[in-house]
């Protein structure tokens, strides 16, 4: 899945005077060079050299292609593509100075893409739920996704243009809370619902200030949405909910670090960077933005209401973990969404 944060902030025209840390090239989404995300790191060492992609194909295929970064931020279902490819390699856990404090449902060996190394650096996390425009529907309109099929909102619906995200829904929508294990049949029922509701969607968007905006305005009154939509949105004075409680369930995704085997920076400024996201002191400034920090213990520490607030409190319903699928199947779904955002 592809993340980014809602607004490009002051924090790139910080970054343009910062000292810069020599060697070590971070390859990320737009919004991660927030220097209150990684403020240990620039404290020791300056800030890294930042470069920014739009979504993990796209950075991939730059990779392959020669680009050089030194650490790369994907998201869990990218895993088994980029470990298969050669470019990446293990961390060292014994380097990591909040392993033992990580969330142990996100270090499990579906992360780690079936092998006994640690290849996949979990970061952060977030949710992914119905968001709704709150001056237009009450919390008793978004009880199930089937709101997407209902026919009265027709043409005032969105959800993402990203196959994870969209599939993620699908299943759950069709009763699968674990899409490693789903078998053919119910793929075909996942694809056969996102066919259904294709008809009902404004658009498939792909940015989250445009859905933002439609939310806002009232063009879209509920759209499938990561949770920090509905937290850049309140803090800019909308009115905005954010359904995660829908009886068929709700979705989890995870993001991190991976460790490019073309590295040309000292291995340590690699280390310090991903420890420095990792530290307590990032936990905060992390969900003030809606992300939740994989250091289970510094995350707690912020409070149940921090966590409710930034859309990652408890919740009653299914939940279905966005961990890694196999290539084949990945595939598979990414050309069904295709041929189905095509109108086949």
């Amino acid at each position: 899945m592809t993340k980014t944060t809602l607004f490009a902030s002051a924090a790139t025209l910080a970054l343009a005077g910062a000292a810069t840390a020599q060697g070590l090239t971070v390859f990320d989404y737009s919004g991660f060079e927030d220097p209150a995300f990684h403020q240990p790191f620039i404290d020791a060492h300056g800030a890294p050299e930042f470069v920014f992609f739009g979504d993990e194909d796209e950075a991939f295929q730059r990779l392959l292609a020669g680009f050089q970064s030194d650490v790369t931020h994907i998201c869990a279902g990218s895993v088994p593509r980029w470990q298969a490819s050669g470019i990446i390699e293990a961390w060292d856990s014994d380097q990591i100075a909040a392993f033992d404090t990580l969330n142990a449902d996100l270090v499990g060996q579906d992360v780690l893409a079936g092998s006994q190394e640690l290849l996949f650096l979990p970061t952060d996390y977030g949710s992914t739920a119905v968001a709704y425009n709150a001056d237009e529907l009450s919390a008793d309109d978004v009880t199930s996704l089937e709101i997407f099929n209902n026919p009265e909102y027709a043409g005032r619906l969105s959800i993402p243009d990203n196959v994870d995200d969209a599939y993620a829904l699908a299943y759950l929508a069709t009763g699968v809370t674990d899409w490693a294990d789903a078998s053919d049949a119910e793929f075909e029922a996942a694809t056969d619902w996102l066919r259904g509701i294709h008809q009902n969607l404004r658009t498939y968007w792909t940015d989250p200030a445009e859905i933002s905006q439609l939310i806002g305005s009232g063009e879209v009154l509920a759209a499938w949405v990561w949770n920090e939509v509905p937290v850049a949105m309140a803090e800019e004075g909308f009115n905005v909910g954010f359904a995660r409680n829908t009886s068929e369930g709700t979705s989890v995704w995870l993001c991190g670090y991976v460790n490019m085997v073309e590295s040309t920076a000292d291995e340590a400024l690699a280390y310090d960077y991903v420890n420095a996201l990792l530290s307590d002191a990032s936990a905060g400034p992390l969900l003030a933005n809606g992300f939740g920090s994989a250091n289970d213990a510094a995350l707690q520490a912020l409070g149940a209401e921090a966590m409710e607030a930034a859309g990652l409190g408890e919740v009653t319903v299914p939940v279905l973990a966005q961990l890694p699928i196999s290539n084949e199947q990945r595939e598979r779904q990414a050309e069904a969404f295709e041929r189905i955002k095509a109108g086949f």
